[in-house]
């Protein structure tokens, strides 16, 4: 998967999957799978760090977990996401956070939340090399602006203000455009407005491409689960039913058997022995 082919699968009509990873493990796990792009997003505040929001999570932070990912899936597409703080300053200051996503972690492009206020920033870093995916409808970083995780769009009027937030960052370069949150005709109506592909995660069927996060689609995070998550594997029960299985095993003296032990013969170490005569002994042999 290249930037260009994102346009190809829109333009022969092909749907695609795009998933998260924040760690090696997982980002290999989604390499041997048919998903074609991964976004190491800032999601990962709640996911891997427990934060309440988005909005805690450093340049440090997503360069840490964007690395690993590269390594972990590299025949998949990777997404960097910008985090809140590091590109709404200034066109200089979004084309330098970009730059080091791109030369300290090796993805394949950025993210960015935001429509008109921010297309100079995209603008900018566009025309410093680096291709820009978008993001609308529930911007994450802005939540508080939103009054909380809500469908966004539900209003003609705000319905129209979205469609014109695609037209603007879509001339200002975007590649594509992640659609958060949204009644399904309205994104419908976007992913025709605009040529670039619309990846919509919880907007319905009418997208060119569905998100959704890793954790949220496996069963593992078991804090909160949006109505638009469908569970497709309980990994979770799965992992605690394991974890469980190994403390009654341990408590039993079943585990480990001989099958899960080094059974060599050691001279000297029969069975039996005294630990401290052996070990005077093998001292005696060594000195």
């Amino acid at each position: 998967m290249t930037v260009l082919d994102f346009q190809k699968y829109k333009d022969e009509g092909k749907k695609f999957t795009y998933v998260t990873a924040y760690d090696y493990t997982t980002a290999s796990i989604v390499n041997d799978s048919e998903c074609e792009v991964i976004l190491v997003g800032d999601s990962l505040a709640m996911v891997m760090l427990g934060y309440t929001s988005t909005t805690a999570v450093t340049m440090e932070d997503m360069i840490h977990h964007i690395r690993p990912v590269v390594k972990g899936a590299p025949n998949t597409f990777i997404v960097g996401d910008m985090p809140f703080g590091s590109y709404n300053v200034s066109c200089e200051q979004a084309i330098a956070n970009a730059n080091r996503l791109i030369k300290e972690t090796g993805c394949d492009c950025i993210k960015l939340e935001g429509g008109i206020e921010m297309a100079d920033k995209i603008e900018a870093i566009v025309k410093a090399g680096i291709p820009v995916m978008g993001h609308l409808g529930l911007t994450p970083q802005t939540t508080s602006q939103l009054g909380g995780f809500r469908v966004q769009g539900s209003t003609p009027e705000s319905a129209a203000k979205l469609i014109e937030d695609a037209k603007t960052i879509e001339k200002a370069g975007v590649f594509s455009i992640v659609l958060e949150c949204v009644p399904s005709c309205v994104a419908r109506a976007m992913a025709k407005a605009v040529k670039v592909p619309v990846l919509g995660i919880g907007a319905g069927p009418d997208v060119d491409c569905q998100v959704l996060v890793t954790q949220d689609l496996l069963g593992m995070y078991g804090d909160f689960k949006p109505k638009f998550v469908k569970q497709f594997a309980q990994i979770r029960t799965a992992m605690v039913e394991g974890l469980n299985q190994f403390h009654k095993e341990t408590l039993e003296g079943t585990f480990p058997s001989p099958e899960f032990s080094f059974n060599a013969k050691v001279p000297g170490y029969e069975e039996g022995a005294c630990a401290g005569e052996l070990k005077e002994e093998v001292l005696k042999k060594l000195y």
